[in-house]
């Protein structure tokens, strides 16, 4: 006779149309059970069109029908909402005081650093009028889903990603939006996309400490903020803006990291301070935070970056800031 294990790990075969991730992964599988050879498998109908449905009923009584002693497979759906399914370990907002420091890049390198270490990771775009995560993804495709909820997009590596301008008729439409608007959509982003079960999710935030930063530290569940900086004298004053915001809305600062620290001339085996020496260990015990990364002005990452294709970047300190914040985390939470 068959038994729910066997049963559900059928169902991790089975992966949702669209998202490309399992029906467990994305924690739609809401009661299971295995009795005489009949097995009964009720599913959320959250962000799943009519059509995605059927194709799922038609999948899972196949997959399951495979298993030894099976007699019959009934698939039922239930109401449910997104922020309702939604298991999601860690929320980590990414933030710096202001514009033009790489916020999007270490929030993108952040969450590929977690995902080569084997975590399931997403980035929610939360810099609506400046959105720029996709672009660097290499990211096209718009986000599926019904009247229930949106699915988010797959990067190539893996990766969940929502981001407005994924729902926009063209990259390059401006979002002209006055604050309360931006305020809802990064509130839909959290409750309406079913994110599934998440270990991390990257939250992308504009620069600042008004009303976006406010909604995010406000709604969602913020575990951690890291703190985006480069080696500019007024790097200081900006850092710790933002650390008082934080401090203020009751959220850890998980640890900073200061971008484009130096330029590395490998001919001359050199790393040359472009913009001033680096504040790397001043900034950190200002936060009194770890300092997770330094990362280079690097050619080949903005190249990479320009053509979509983030996800290549293999250099060591993306390996080190995954390191760097795993750990850190390990030790807020004991």
């Amino acid at each position: 006779m068959p038994t729910k294990k066997q049963v559900m790990e059928s169902l991790e075969t089975v992966l949702v149309p669209d998202i490309r991730r399992s029906l467990v992964k994305m924690n739609l599988v809401q009661k299971v059970s295995a009795t005489n050879g009949k097995v009964e498998v009720t599913l959320a109908s959250a962000a799943l069109a009519p059509a995605t449905q059927e194709w799922l009923e038609g999948k899972i009584k196949d997959v399951i029908g495979k298993i030894s002693g099976v007699k019959a497979v009934n698939v039922s759906f239930v109401d449910g909402k997104p922020k309702d399914l939604n298991q999601i370990s860690h929320v980590i907002a990414v933030m710096s005081g202001k514009g033009g420091v790489g916020k999007s890049l270490v929030a993108s390198l952040t969450a590929i650093a977690l995902k080569r270490q084997g975590h399931e990771v997403g980035i929610l775009d939360a810099d609506i009028t400046g959105a720029s995560i996709p672009k660097m993804f290499g990211i096209e495709a718009r986000p599926a889903g019904s009247d229930t909820g949106i699915l988010p997009v797959l990067s190539r590596s893996g990766i969940e990603v929502m981001s407005i301008n994924l729902l926009l008729p063209s990259e390059d439409d401006a979002v002209i939006w006055r604050g309360p608007l931006i305020a809802r959509a990064i509130t839909q982003f959290w409750e309406e996309v079913l994110w599934g079960r998440l270990d991390y999710l990257i939250v992308d935030l504009p620069p600042g400490t008004a009303d976006a930063p406010l909604t995010v530290m406000q709604t969602l569940p913020v575990s951690g903020v890291i703190i985006v900086f480069t080696p500019q004298d007024l790097t200081a004053m900006i850092v710790r803006k933002a650390v008082k915001m934080a401090q203020q809305m009751g959220k850890k600062v998980v640890g900073v990291v200061e971008n484009m620290s130096y330029l590395y001339l490998p001919e001359i085996d050199k790393k040359i301070e472009v913009f001033g020496r680096s504040r790397g260990e001043e900034m950190a015990q200002a936060a009194k935070a770890p300092l997770l990364g330094q990362l280079p002005i690097d050619p080949a990452l903005a190249k990479l970056c320009d053509e979509g294709d983030i996800e290549r970047y293999g250099a060591e300190v993306v390996e080190q800031l995954g390191q760097s914040l795993s750990q850190s985390i390990t030790i807020k939470a004991k």
